[in-house]
């Protein structure tokens, strides 16, 4: 299928608009409890503008493998931890940045006080959200249990934690493409890995069906990476909507300064292929899901 038939089509945006709607009914519940500053904090991260791509991602994994019931809340439990993990990557003391997705980072806008505590506090309330998730579609203790170790692994020491701690230890260090990739493999590709893997088991799909999905999930996170990587330094922070140009002023290493843009380029592309390849062979390669894909790369922002 071609790119232009894939887009007509695949509408994501009924997607998108549902897992806001799960995000909105999260805080209506869970966050006028916190204190003020937290709650509005949190509040604050999880309703501003994104793309929902981990969200649309499980939604669309979720349909591929035969899943029939509404799994938006789901969706909602991932990108909680994904908004975390923004909260505190633009903390001072770690990328220190001001903008995000158009407006203050979160600790401009309230403080680094209530930015960290929002961040800490959002991490067992995905986990909340997960498990009542897992729920409303059905599933066992054990398969909630599952799905709930399932994304605390990808957001933390084994993931998105452990890879924010190796990507701030190479700053300022010249890093070997196996180093760059195993950083960008947990700090970004655990939770886009898990957030496909989650859709097959929240469907009950087979264990070669889920491993297919990791594979795709995998592939997909680390081409979204490195796509990032070519954004910072040709895109303006307008069309972002963050700070241009971080990677350089952080001294970190980069896809593109180690195989120049277009061999970053290329091997996101093939990163591309090789996910969608793994999904075809078990017959999960859906429009949207191929759609998903190469959307990592094609964006500009």
């Amino acid at each position: 299928m071609t790119e232009q038939a894939v887009a007509v089509a695949v509408d994501l945006g009924p997607d998108r608009a549902a897992i806001d709607r799960a995000l909105e009914a999260f805080c209506d519940r869970y966050c006028g409890g916190l204190p003020a500053p937290v709650g509005d904090a949190i509040r604050y991260s999880l309703m501003g503008e994104g793309k929902r791509l981990r969200g649309i991602l499980f939604l669309r994994a979720y349909e591929a493998a035969r899943g029939t019931a509404d799994g938006s809340a789901m969706a909602g439990a991932i990108e909680i931890v994904h908004a975390y993990s923004l909260v505190h990557d633009d903390l001072p003391c770690m990328d220190d940045d001001d903008v995000r997705r158009g407006r203050p980072t979160v600790h401009r806008a309230f403080g680094v006080a209530a930015a960290t505590a929002a961040g800490l506090a959002m991490v067992p309330l995905a986990a909340l959200c997960a498990a009542d998730a897992a729920r409303e579609l059905g599933l066992d203790h054990t398969e909630t249990g599952e799905i709930v170790r399932e994304l605390m692994i990808a957001s933390g020491a084994g993931g998105m934690i452990g890879g924010q701690l190796l990507d701030l230890e190479g700053e300022g260090k010249p890093l070997a493409l196996e180093e760059l990739q195993r950083i960008h493999t947990a700090k970004t590709g655990a939770l886009i890995a898990a957030a496909a893997t989650i859709g097959g088991r929240a469907a009950r799909t087979s264990s070669e069906r889920r491993d297919a999905l990791a594979r795709y999930g995998a592939s997909v996170g680390l081409a979204f990476q490195i796509a990032d990587d070519v954004l910072d330094v040709t895109a303006t922070t307008d069309q972002l909507g963050k700070t241009a140009g971080r990677d350089v002023a952080l001294q970190k290493s980069t896809y593109p300064a180690l195989l120049g843009i277009e061999g970053a380029r290329s091997r996101a592309d093939a990163l591309v292929r090789d996910g969608c390849a793994a999904l075809d062979q078990v017959g999960l390669l859906t429009p949207a899901l191929d759609r998903i894909a190469h959307f990592t790369v094609q964006r500009t922002s």
